[in-house]
């Protein structure tokens, strides 16, 4: 039998599923803004000095000794200096470090999946610590709260661990009772994040091969399909995040599928031509390139050594993204872009993001040069923490007033 259309367009479509995917179609993004060609965006690379300054300042203040961690969910269990994870599981005795790590997992995955915009006016106040926390640090707090008490459990002996047929029953009640939404302190998509619940329990029952190898069907077996796959002790990062998107790549709503192949966060643009559909595709993958950072650190402390850390991107997201507009390096072409509600499916949103993705590579290495230091020395993983997710931050609170994004963007709570 010949190869047909369909068997090319299938291969071209798991293709999409890599970081090497992400990287290289965000070049040729940036390349097209370069050159005037792409038609909501224009860029302004003699910003990029200045931003790769007060992107340097940002690390010299937060990590003096410049050595910030991976950018990674686990910073956001570390309040005033207190790392709430570390202080439960040091109250909890471990069979074996792949039990340990197939609870960091099931935290992980879950924590991350929950952590879309929040809204500007909700907060969660931890009973446990007096501490009142908001957004990203907001919702880990309570993802952790709720995993902690076993609300993701299926073994009330066990309750730190997240089970399948759990996950499956989640409701959007159970996600304002756990996150504490109510009148005047609404949390935005609780629906939504229950149904990514959902489909992630789906997931991961359809699945045992990836998540039910050592244990009962649960995200956290994903560990053990990577320790499978380590080769003398050794993890590739780009395998972390392909076995991610091959295993809860169905999870994700409204999102396009070629050849039967679901393609999570990635989107068509017109600016992007070819004869094959793959060519016009931007895959971007945010939240599932965030959490191959955050399982870096439990696939270390169970003695697997992550290798190829820097094959992964910068973050689609719009702190990253939003230090380039802020700066100046990405500049509308229709001023009212700001004042507009966008899609995360329209072309000013995806060309945003996939340039957000070309420029972190661009400014890394610039960085790293005015900390005095190498690229190699100061990597992509440690620019996004240190960093240009904090940059963005810190601009975003001085320019508006709700510290949001800049622009209005319409999201079902699983991209932002």
């Amino acid at each position: 039998m010949g190869v047909t259309l369909r068997t090319i367009e299938k291969a071209d479509a798991r293709a999409l599923l890599s970081a090497a995917a992400v990287r290289n179609t965000a070049h040729r993004i940036l390349n097209l803004a370069s050159i005037g060609s792409l038609e909501d965006w224009s860029l302004d690379r003699s910003q990029l000095a200045a931003t790769a300054d007060f992107v340097a300042r940002v690390v010299r203040d937060r990590y003096p000794d410049l050595r910030p961690p991976v950018h990674a969910r686990w910073r956001h269990f570390v309040f005033a200096g207190r790392d709430l994870w570390k202080e439960t599981v040091s109250c909890r005795g471990w069979q074996s470090a792949a039990g340990a790590a197939r609870a960091a997992f099931d935290l992980a995955i879950t924590s991350v999946l929950l952590d879309a915009g929040a809204g500007s006016q909700w907060r969660y106040r931890d009973a446990a610590t007096g501490l009142t926390a908001a957004r990203s640090e907001g919702l880990a707090l309570a993802s952790l709260r709720w995993f902690e008490r076993g609300g993701l459990s299926d073994q009330a002996q066990d309750p730190l661990r997240a089970d399948a047929a759990a996950l499956c029953r989640i409701d959007a009640a159970a996600v304002e009772a756990a996150f504490q939404s109510a009148e005047g302190n609404r949390l935005q998509g609780a629906g939504g994040r229950a149904e990514l619940l959902n489909q992630l329990g789906k997931a991961v029952q359809a699945r045992p091969d990836l998540f039910a190898l050592a244990d009962r069907p649960r995200p956290g077996g994903l560990f053990d399909a990577l320790r499978a796959r380590a080769s003398q002790g050794r993890v590739p990062a780009a395998v972390i995040l392909e076995v991610l998107l091959e295993g809860l790549g169905a999870i994700w709503p409204n999102r396009p599928c070629l050849e039967g192949v679901p393609l999570g966060d990635c989107w068509l643009h017109p600016a992007l031509q070819g004869e094959r559909a793959v060519q016009r595709f931007v895959p971007l993958h945010k939240l599932s390139q965030w959490l191959a950072y955050s399982l870096i650190e439990p696939l270390e402390a169970a003695d697997l050594h992550v290798e190829g850390v820097e094959a992964l991107t910068g973050l689609a997201e719009y702190r990253n993204g939003g230090l380039f507009v802020d700066m100046g390096v990405l500049v509308p072409r229709d001023p009212a872009a700001f004042v507009r509600v966008h899609d995360v499916s329209d072309p000013f949103v995806v060309g945003w993001r996939a340039a957000t993705v070309a420029l972190l590579d661009e400014i890394a290495p610039l960085v790293a040069a005015r900390l005095g230091l190498a690229a190699a020395e100061f990597p992509l993983a440690r620019v996004l923490e240190g960093g240009t997710w904090a940059a963005g931050r810190l601009l975003a609170r001085d320019k508006r007033a709700d510290a949001g994004p800049p622009f209005q963007i319409s999201s079902d709570g699983t991209v932002f």
